[in-house]
């Protein structure tokens, strides 16, 4: 059974989807506790407004 390829490609590509999935659940949990204004590219204060 352990020496089958077609166990390990199967295992493999299950612990792929397994980090992917982990990966993204991370990125979507910091954007969304992130404060609304940061999110939003802000304009530099620095220059002078007409």
């Amino acid at each position: 059974m352990w020496s089958d390829p077609g166990l390990w490609i199967a295992l493999g590509v299950s612990a792929l989807f397994i980090v992917v999935g982990v990966v993204i659940h991370r990125v979507f949990v910091r954007v969304l506790k992130e404060p609304e204004g940061d999110s939003v590219a802000q304009p530099p204060e620095d220059k002078a407004q007409p």
